[in-house]
This record gives C-alpha cells, structure tokens and sequence, in this order.
C-alpha cells in the first residue's frame, strides 16, 4: 500500500502547484475577505476533491465514456459557472476604486458554497483523479486502500489550500492586495473566462 499511496501523494501535490481554479478562487477569497471565509472556502473545495476522489475510485471515467452526453453537460455547465464568476471579477476590476469601499463580505455557506462549486465546476478534476487512479492503483483494488487514498489526497488538498489561505490573510497579504485590487480582480477574471472557454472547446 505505502508505494502506491507514495506515487498518489507526488502526483496529486504536483498537480497542485499548477494554478487552476482552486488555486485562484483561494487567492482570491483571502485576499478579499477574512481568514475565517477563505478558510471555508478551502473546506468547500476540500468536500469537492472528496466526492472526485469517491467517483474517480469507482469509475467516473468509464461512466462518462459509456455516457458522453453527462461528460458534455458538466463540461458546459461547469463552464457557464467559471465564466459567470470570472466576469464579475472583471467588472469589479473595471469599476473605479471607491474611497473607503470595503468588499461585501461573505457569509460562511456563501465562502463553503464558492469552494465546492468552483471545484465541483472543473470536469477535468474528474478525468484527473480518475486517470490518478488508473495509473497507480492495481487492477483489482480494495476498498481499503481506495479510503486511503482518498484520504492521502485529500490532506494534501487541505495543507497546501489551507496553507494558502493563512498565508495570504497576513497584513502585509491585505496591503499588498490593496495596491493592485484592480489588476489582481482583472488578471484573476480573465484566468477564470480562460478555464470556462478551455472546457468548452475540448
């Protein structure tokens, strides 16, 4: 058990230091609100990489290749999603800066909410975890070492997000943030509009 949980522990870490969704919505959430949100938001993204993990050990890949239309249709609808927030990032980077204005700020379902849809939105953390799997578990797995896995990957998912968030709730984050709400609002927007029309055309 401790090769394959070794060899599912470096890919799925790896894979987390190339910014996707998650990573950015993290980002995002913290330097926009308080540790308290982000840190919701990271355990809404956290319950997602769960339900990944539970559907990728038992076959989501082979039910979307036996069922091309679910495949399609979260692909699109996780799409819509990722576009719709990446363009009221947009438009709040576009509006002029108030004097004093200080962000709306989150309800704790709204902070949980954003994390587990952001993550559940990507169809490609599917395939992921499923091709994960394929690759590193042996052909007749136990249920035992399925749970394992799930739970190795999951606590990668928590102490790198987690990390993230705490990190980037310090002041000097909030300052930082502060001078380049506007391009960080922009960059982040375009990023999202990016990943909703990169689902869409493949």
């Amino acid at each position: 058990m401790i090769p394959v949980l070794s060899a599912i522990s470096a890919i799925w870490f790896l894979a987390h230091l190339s910014p996707g969704p998650d990573f950015l919505v993290t980002v995002r959430v913290a330097m926009t609100q308080t540790r308290a949100a982000a840190l919701r938001t990271v355990l809404g993204i956290t319950v997602g990489t769960v339900i990944w993990c539970v559907a990728g050990f038992f076959g989501i890949h082979a039910l979307f290749a036996s069922t091309p239309w679910l495949y399609v249709a979260l692909k699109y609808a996780g799409g819509a999603y990722l576009a719709y927030l990446g363009l009221r990032m947009v438009i709040a980077g576009l509006r002029p800066p108030a004097a004093d204005a200080a962000p709306e700020a989150m309800s704790a379902q709204s902070a949980f909410r954003l994390g587990l849809l952001t993550n559940l939105a990507n169809p490609k953390a599917a395939l992921f975890t499923a091709s994960v799997f394929a690759a590193t578990l042996p052909p007749d797995p136990s249920a035992a070492l399925g749970l394992a896995a799930t739970a190795v990957m999951t606590l990668i998912s928590v102490a790198f997000y987690g990390l993230l968030a705490m990190v980037l709730t310090t002041p000097a984050a909030s300052s930082a943030y502060a001078r380049a709400q506007r391009w960080i609002d922009l960059v982040a927007g375009a990023a999202f509009i990016y990943f909703a029309v990169d689902f869409a055309l493949r």
